[in-house]
């Protein structure tokens, strides 16, 4: 593909140097580049693009994306928005593959990733060929492979990716929407068939500054649903809003999409009534515009009640049966690293799950209350270089649930791990907890294996914060850690 015709992507744009210099490749990573690439100078938060433009030109770039012309002996597209340029030129290098696909977004505080799980299960167990853009893994029909960013990837990506899925001959792909990819704009150019929102809670503080900036980014996704209707009922598109977490009104404002609704408490298109929860699992009766069901699903917890009626709304809106949704909710056992089991025989419960928020960290301890027989041990922290304001708030909320907690490290990053657990004491101390029922503690596996010496039949262990990671960041090494892993050694020493 020649210069000349990726910039005709872009409206207002100028070719320093040759316009028919051939295209091969697109990349925004200096590191990778190619011969025959096109080499995307983005400004980022604390590199410059512009800056490594020698060193790709040495690699074989044939030409740049620039903002300024620079002094190079390669073609320039100079543009206004190199990070939009980004979008519109990797859309247009790769096809527009979102055009082949139906792409549903999962947008929220908590829930995404388990949220996607169970709805690409749904969707797969009628026959279709799935994608997923996830948290934990990658998925291209029947390939999986691991997710090593923690965000939305950069828009570049995400069009290799779907076209790799489209040739793969997928018919959708099921994505986790994250607030910094919305905001960054690294999901523009992407057509979605739905949007669905889980919930918002405070998270991000770091990047958004505010919780009306968060929820402003994530009314992206919903803001930009088409605003067309169309009688072909494959091209409508949905906003599926949780009607019990008050956003949803600003969202239901912001999208043409026709809404679906579903929650708990509220009136909605799809609720959930007569919840019981034990360790197995939880059962509820399920009310919706397409009938009526007794549902009882292996997932534990009030939370995963609304992540299955999220993913209940949006498989109803692609028009798959109530029978056959429900039929798949009932056969997911686990989403890992999400109030995932570690099972070694022992008489006491241990349970490793994501919960990185206040919210999530309530919503795992407030289940683990509803069946717990024994005392409540919580193993938790806060990632470093993060929002420092939900630390004590998230030490509130352990002290309100929990028998015994452990302060320890989660990813500290480039920060003290000891001074990030003084920032979490204080909530601890502002409702009184006891001295003696609390020890901070940096070192994660010993303060793992400290909660498992320690526990007595049936107590429940609920280690908090990193779930299916199999790493910890410190000052920018990632360690081999996997929270499941060393709970699994633990109890087996303390049994030997």
């Amino acid at each position: 593909m020649k210069l000349q015709e990726l910039a005709s992507a872009l409206l207002i744009t100028h070719i320093h140097g040759d316009k028919d210099t051939e295209i091969t490749g697109i990349e925004a990573d200096s590191r990778k580049v190619k011969q025959g690439d096109l080499f995307l100078c983005i400004p980022g938060l604390t590199a410059d693009g512009h800056d490594y433009a020698p060193k790709a030109i040495a690699l074989g770039a044939s030409a740049l994306v620039t903002e300024r012309v620079l002094d190079v002996s390669v073609p320039q597209l100079v543009v206004k928005d190199a990070r939009y340029a980004m979008a519109a030129i990797s859309a247009h290098f790769f096809g527009y593959p979102s055009k082949e696909l139906k792409i549903i977004g999962i947008t929220g505080t908590n829930g995404k990733t388990t949220s996607t799980y169970i709805l690409e299960k749904i969707i797969a167990d009628q026959g279709h060929l799935t994608g997923l853009m996830g948290n934990i893994h990658i998925k291209i029909g029947d390939e999986y492979i691991e997710n090593k960013a923690t965000n939305t990837q950069e828009a570049l990506e995400l069009q290799r990716i779907l076209r790799k899925m489209a040739d793969a001959g997928t018919d959708y792909c099921i994505m986790e929407v994250s607030s910094h990819g919305l905001d960054m704009g690294r999901v523009k150019g992407i057509q979605f068939r739905s949007g669905i929102f889980t919930n918002l809670t405070q998270d991000h503080l770091d990047y958004h500054k505010t919780m009306d900036g968060y929820a402003a980014a994530k009314g992206l996704l919903f803001s930009r649903l088409g605003n067309g209707f169309s009688s072909d009922p494959n091209a409508r598109q949905y906003a599926i809003l949780n009607a019990d977490d008050e956003a949803s009104q600003m969202f239901h404002r912001l999208t043409a999409a026709q809404v679906i609704t579903y929650g708990i408490h509220n009136d909605c298109d799809v609720r959930a009534s007569d919840i019981r929860m034990t360790s197995q699992g939880t059962e509820f009766q399920l009310h919706s515009f397409a009938g009526e069901a007794s549902i009882h699903m292996q997932l534990v917890g009030k939370f995963n009640v609304y992540n299955v009626l999220g993913a209940i709304a949006a498989a109803l809106a692609e028009g798959i049966p109530l029978a056959a949704i429900r039929t798949s909710v009932e056969r997911i056992a686990v989403v890992e690293g999400r109030m995932e089991v570690v099972n070694e025989g022992q008489e006491y419960l241990v349970l490793v799950d994501y919960a990185h928020t206040p919210d999530g960290l309530e919503n795992a301890l407030s289940t683990v209350s509803e069946f717990a027989e024994g005392k409540i041990i919580t193993v938790f922290g806060c990632g470093g270089d993060r929002d420092k304001t939900k630390r004590p708030l998230m030490g509130k909320v352990a002290a309100h649930y929990s028998d015994f907690v452990y302060v320890t490290s989660d990813n500290p990053r480039t920060e003290d791990p000891d001074g990030i657990l003084a920032d979490i004491e204080p909530g601890l101390k502002e409702v009184n907890y006891p001295s003696n029922q609390y020890i901070l503690l940096a070192d994660r596996k010993k303060a793992i294996q400290k909660a498992i010496e320690e526990a007595g039949p049936k107590d429940v262990i609920l280690i908090a914060g990193k779930g299916h990671e199999t790493y910890q960041d410190i000052m920018g090494v990632k360690h081999d850690f996997d929270d499941r892993l060393v709970a699994k050694a633990a109890i087996k020493g303390r049994t030997q």
